[in-house]
């Protein structure tokens, strides 16, 4: 199927708009209620994605329904307990995911971020390990802060700490990707090696 690419803008705002929605309510009433309203706009910001381009990308996708899992056990148990494991649950997947594809040759790194970039094999290889390491370390980040903070530094933590760790980590990465960046050929190129190969 066909993807439509939407505007970086709107890109932006599904994924950080729920993280905002959490903070803002969080501050306002209390967790639950945040918790609550973080459910619903990672429904909507799905949705929205499914709407503009047709397409939901995977790592939005297991993360909206570890999401509403560790949401509702939240809520229904008046937990605060679940939601707080729940980003730990979420790297430590992704963690393991990319590590175990290495393990067994394999560069998952693509699939997770949508066949963002065009990279060479040891190229992806090595995002594929970078990123792997990235997310365990943020497994463990989650369970320092969350076990020995308060409630509010932990939200302000995951909402701005977080998201300003993975932009720093992910800007941090492009040196590489430019070293093994791939040039997609196109068309016309294409053809006239045809052509070369069949004259010669």
């Amino acid at each position: 199927m066909d993807k439509t690419q939407p505007h970086p803008l709107f890109k932006l705002a599904t994924e950080l708009g729920p993280l905002l929605v959490f903070f803002a309510v969080n501050v306002k009433f209390h967790l639950f209620a945040a918790t609550g309203a973080f459910m619903v706009a990672i429904v909507a910001a799905l949705i929205a994605s499914y709407v503009v381009t047709k397409h939901v990308p995977l790592m939005a996708l297991v993360t909206g329904v570890v999401v509403l899992v560790f949401g509702t056990l939240t809520l229904v148990l008046h937990d605060e307990t679940f939601i707080k494991v729940k980003p730990t649950i979420i790297y430590a997947l992704f963690a393991g995911v990319l590590g175990g594809g290495l393990l067994f040759g394999r560069s998952f790194i693509a699939i997770m971020f949508d066949q963002m970039f065009n990279l060479t094999p040891t190229g992806w290889r090595m995002l594929t390990l970078r990123w792997a390491l990235f997310f365990a370390g943020m497994a463990v980040l989650n369970e320092i802060v969350w076990r020995t903070q308060s409630t509010n530094f932990w939200v302000g933590f995951k909402a701005i700490g977080v998201t300003s760790l993975t932009a720093l980590f992910a800007i941090a990465q492009m040196p590489m990707i430019k070293r093994y960046h791939i040039e997609p050929v196109s068309l016309e190129e294409s053809e006239a090696d045809a052509g070369d190969v069949s004259k010669g």
